[in-house]
């Protein structure tokens, strides 16, 4: 069989995860940030997550209740993913559309964007990866979210700015993704890391989608391991130490979720740490909606 091979993450032949120091900005940064002369766009990515949240207030209704000061608010259902179907839960956006949703919020090629959710960055790091993989050279999540900015004694408001016009236009592609056949194929030859909570994984529960279990040959990697208990991403030392010792740095990495948002989470994290890694759109939504698919159940032996 032949091996599957991953595309190099670059933009007109530069690495544009050098574009940034860090993929991460803390709530001090932000702050002097938004005070300088070239103030990056602000985006709320607040979205209550079944699998970890189910119930609560949704994205736009803690929108409403209070937001970083000049944030614009963007939909992950209907802004940062397509129609669900056979592609899974949260298919990768039209670009048009997708593109027209930035452009309302100010997002512009040559301008700093900034995305932030209720603080462990898991809708975040959706929009954070979606950016990437469309061009945008300058985005960055708030580490620790608005959770952190409260506990900075910084201001929320409800003032909703004014609609900006902002001049990005996605160019799809510029990071790289791979579909069932190769997320299987990287089971066999790589890394593929299962993003998702453990019981998911071990076929235990499966509150979502069709069937329970995981593709087979996938490691579990929770994303909650990503962060601290404040919501905060580890160290990039303490991510690298993690990572390394799932295999990390030796093989092809691939990560995959429920439907492709959780995993974008486990890619930022990767990214902390210096490793390349690879998403599976479709994710285990996908995968477990077709029959032939295979789903494993339990833990790797060893």
């Amino acid at each position: 069989m032949t091996k599957t091979r991953v595309p190099q993450v670059t933009m007109g032949g530069m690495d544009i995860s050098a574009t940034c120091a860090s993929p991460l900005i803390s709530v001090a940064e932000l702050h002097d940030a938004l005070a300088s002369a070239r103030p990056p766009v602000l985006l709320d990515i607040r979205y209550r997550l079944p699998a970890f949240q189910p119930t609560g207030p949704s994205g736009p209704e803690e929108y409403a209740a209070g937001h970083l000061p000049g944030a614009h608010f963007i939909d992950l259902d209907r802004d940062l993913a397509g129609t669900p179907g056979s592609a899974g839960r949260h298919p990768l956006p039209d670009p048009e559309e997708f593109g027209a949703a930035l452009r309302r919020a100010g997002v512009s090629a040559g301008r700093p964007v900034v995305v932030y959710d209720a603080g462990p960055a898991l809708s975040a790091a959706r929009a954070w990866w979606l950016l990437r993989w469309a061009g945008h050279p300058d985005v960055r999540v708030l580490d620790g979210g608005v959770t952190g900015w409260r506990e900075a004694g910084l201001p929320l408001t409800a003032e909703v700015p004014d609609t900006e016009l902002g001049d990005f236009k996605p160019v799809p592609g510029q990071l790289p993704t791979v579909d069932a056949g190769q997320a299987a194929e990287l089971a066999r030859t790589g890394l593929l890391l299962d993003a998702r909570a453990g019981e998911r994984y071990r076929g235990e529960v499966e509150p979502l989608d069709p069937r329970a279990g995981h593709i087979p040959g996938a490691v579990s990697a929770p994303t909650a391991e990503n962060v601290t208990a404040d919501g905060r991403f580890r160290t990039p030392a303490e991510l690298t130490a993690r990572f390394s010792a799932l295999g990390a740095g030796e093989r092809e990495v691939g990560v995959y979720c429920g439907s492709g948002v959780t995993a974008a989470h486990e890619l930022l994290a990767l990214a902390v740490a210096g490793f390349p890694g690879v998403l599976y759109p479709g994710s285990w939504s996908e995968w477990s909606a077709n029959p032939e698919n295979p789903a494993a159940t339990g833990m790797l032996p060893g």
